[in-house]
């Protein structure tokens, strides 16, 4: 191939994906550059027009300035994403373990059964839980409380109560996902691996630590990289719960993704919310590299 057909080829190819690389760099690339240049200054609902540069000002206040309010948003976040993500592996590796027990009458019964949170909308789901469940007046809870002659309560007034009901909503609405990848892992588990190991005396927590977990973990590992990604950016579960704007129920309980939220559109405080937002997109960007880079070093 000659030269002058090479650099034909080249920008042919530069031709017929330019439309494509255009509608990248005006929908992914532009805004968060647009979002980098807003958290240089001060722009507010009060400096809409004349705001002015302010350099790094507002990234100091996010890390720096310990009642600004962001790093306890990030702690909660980390808290939240663990203890989610702790608690849907236990739930889903037990409740898929009992969907293999052999001679199980009606799996495909339950499995189905399994499904319906996923299949339900998300947004539905949450206010359900919110009106039907957590409700202090006539919600499910508050009725068997009264039921068992005790005091009800008001589940979403406080930070501790509100992150244990978010968390139980998130669960509801997360499980059928991993359960299904656990579910599939488990089945693709060679028979012969356990026969032999029960010839060779082995107990139900030595099968399971020697031949469940080490077969699965290759399986479920991008379910988890999901779910993580997934739970660290929630915010419709925690905003629709606690924080929607004319239903707040006294709860101050912030993932960084609320807190960034309430910034830009209840304060108004524009340049800090960007300036909140671009340190979330480089966490998610380091969180993305760290696990790509492991995968390469299992390789």
């Amino acid at each position: 191939m000659t030269m002058k057909k090479q650099i034909k080829n080249v920008l042919m190819s530069y031709l017929v994906s330019g439309p494509s690389l255009l509608l990248i760099a005006l929908i992914v690339v532009f805004p968060i550059i647009y979002t980098f240049f807003i958290s240089l200054t001060n722009m507010s609902v009060y400096h809409w027009f004349d705001f002015t540069i302010i350099g790094l000002e507002n990234y100091w206040r996010a890390l720096f300035v310990f009642d600004s309010g962001f790093l306890s948003a990030l702690l909660a976040t980390v808290l939240w994403t663990a203890v989610n993500m702790v608690i849907q592996l236990v739930i889903a590796f037990i409740l898929a373990s009992l969907l293999n027990v052999k001679k199980l009458r009606l799996r495909k019964l339950y499995k189905t059964l399994l499904m319906f949170p996923w299949a339900m909308p998300g947004y539905v789901s949450i206010l359900l839980w919110k009106t039907g469940v957590f409700n202090s007046e006539f919600g499910l809870l508050n009725q068997l409380m009264e039921a068992l002659g005790q005091q009800t309560m008001r589940w979403l007034s406080t930070n501790v109560s509100a992150f244990i009901c978010c968390t139980v909503v998130n669960l509801w609405l997360a499980l059928p996902f991993m359960i299904m990848i656990m579910d599939g892992a488990l089945q693709s588990i060679d028979a012969s691996y356990y026969e032999s190991a029960l010839l060779a005396g082995a107990s139900w927590l030595a099968r399971t630590r020697y031949i469940t977990i080490p077969s699965i973990k290759p399986i479920i590992a991008p379910a988890v990289i999901i779910t993580v990604f997934t739970t660290f950016k929630q915010f419709d579960v925690v905003y629709l719960l606690t924080q929607q704007m004319g239903a707040r129920t006294g709860s101050d309980f912030h993932t960084i993704l609320t807190y960034a939220y309430e910034n830009a559109f209840v304060t108004n405080n524009y340049g800090y919310s960007s300036a909140i937002s671009i340190i979330i997109f480089l966490l998610m960007l380091a969180f993305s590299a760290r696990f790509k880079l492991a995968g390469e070093e299992t390789l």
